[in-house]
């Protein structure tokens, strides 16, 4: 992990561009329909479970909230808080194959279900306005779309500070934005995001030990949109 915002220590990656996205859905796609494989869980099942399990015990937020999952790849961490209660679900995507993979995975698990799910890019205000016609959300969910913003081009923060706003003029006044993320901390989340979010709790992840030094895989903290 990076210990400064400004010189973090992983380079741009083709995990951050859309044309890896794309085949990587393309191929999710043909194994889910031959195979039934819904593919991988990004982060792992036990770090949705985190993010579920806060949401639904202890955020006190009613199951009719607004939620959207931003960068929603094969729509589980959706379907998950489906079936804890939550109601008002959106996913969203820039990848079409990984809308297609979401809707079709949603309707074997539940057949008619009630989750939307939309191509978007998450980079434009434009999209955002122009889909959701002024809608706003008590929840926006991040499980890796932020890292793979930041992989796209590391020296340039551009990308990063585009997301952030978008998300912000996504939520209602007071909305959470749930961030998962395996490639910044707690302190530099909270640095990055600072100018349009506050920091409401961190989500306690496992934690090991290596060279004498301790740390986690994964940083999952809760931030509240500024008025």
């Amino acid at each position: 992990m990076a210990e400064d915002e400004s010189s973090p220590d992983f380079h741009s990656s083709k995990l951050g561009t859309q044309e890896y996205w794309d085949a990587a859905y393309s191929q999710e796609l043909q194994a889910f329909q031959e195979l039934g494989d819904v593919g991988e869980i990004w982060f792992g099942e036990e770090a949705q479970e985190r993010m579920v399990r806060w949401l639904a015990d202890k955020s006190e937020l009613p199951p009719s909230s607004a939620i959207v999952d931003l960068g929603c790849g094969n729509g589980m961490l959706l379907l998950a808080l489906r079936e804890r209660g939550f109601s008002d679900l959106i996913g969203l995507d820039y990848s079409e194959g990984a809308i297609e993979l979401s809707k079709k995975i949603a309707e074997k698990k539940q057949g008619e279900t009630n989750i939307t799910f939309k191509v978007c890019d998450l980079l434009s205000s434009k999209a955002t306005e122009n889909l959701f016609c002024g809608k706003r959300f008590d929840v926006c969910l991040d499980k890796g779309t932020y890292d793979a913003i930041s992989l796209h081009n590391v020296e340039k923060p551009d990308d990063r500070l585009a997301y952030i706003h978008n998300v912000s003029s996504l939520l209602k006044e007071a909305g959470l934005l749930m961030i998962t993320s395996c490639n910044w901390t707690r302190e530099q989340l909270e640095k990055q995001f600072q100018e349009d979010f506050e920091f409401v709790h961190e989500i306690p992840a496992p934690k090991f030990k290596f060279g004498g030094k301790s740390g986690q895989t994964v940083t999952t903290l809760v931030l509240k949109r500024k008025n």
